[in-house]
């Protein structure tokens, strides 16, 4: 398999990355810069919450996955993925990648996908949120947590509010 082949595919299809712009000092310091926890996603899913009532407990470190909203009582946990990091439709564009970086989104998704087996052999409800997802569609988003929720005082639909109303 030469360079321009992918790993994933058995090497048959041409590879699509052309290398990174950047020098590696200036990607250095732009990987440095992004946050593993309080993302922006989070924060948006996390103000919905609070609206709405709800109490959770942010990055369990006893949980498989460290998710981003636990909810003990209910034994739900809520994950909200970044799309590049987690793989939105991964297989549609991992060949733009270089061999490196496929390689790091390949390992996130099957450390995701092991995670979420560990938490429901143990009971745990689990709920993936996508970054595109709370861009378009916070309430709705909110909503699905809110919907698991049910059967608890803050399982409600949420307040109607005007789109920009922040």
């Amino acid at each position: 398999m030469n360079s321009g082949q992918s790993m994933a595919d058995g090497g048959q299809q041409q590879r699509r990355h052309r290398g990174d712009f950047m020098s590696a000092a200036t990607r250095s310091a732009v990987m440095a810069r992004i946050k593993g926890r309080d993302t922006g996603p989070e924060l948006v899913l996390g103000a919905e919450l609070q609206l709405n009532g709800c109490v959770w407990e942010g990055h369990a470190r006893d949980l498989p996955g460290r998710p981003d909203f636990v909810f003990r009582e209910q034994k739900l946990v809520v994950f909200v993925d970044g799309d590049f990091w987690h793989g939105w439709r991964f297989p549609q564009w991992r060949d733009k990648l270089s061999e490196k970086w496929e390689a790091k989104i390949a390992a996130n998704r099957l450390r995701d996908a092991r995670n979420h087996r560990r938490l429901r052999r143990s009971g745990w409800k689990v709920l993936r949120i996508w970054e595109h997802q709370l861009e378009q569609n916070p309430e709705q988003c909110t909503q699905r947590v809110l919907d698991v929720l049910g059967g608890t005082d803050f399982g409600r639909s949420i307040r109607p509010r005007k789109r920009g109303t922040r």
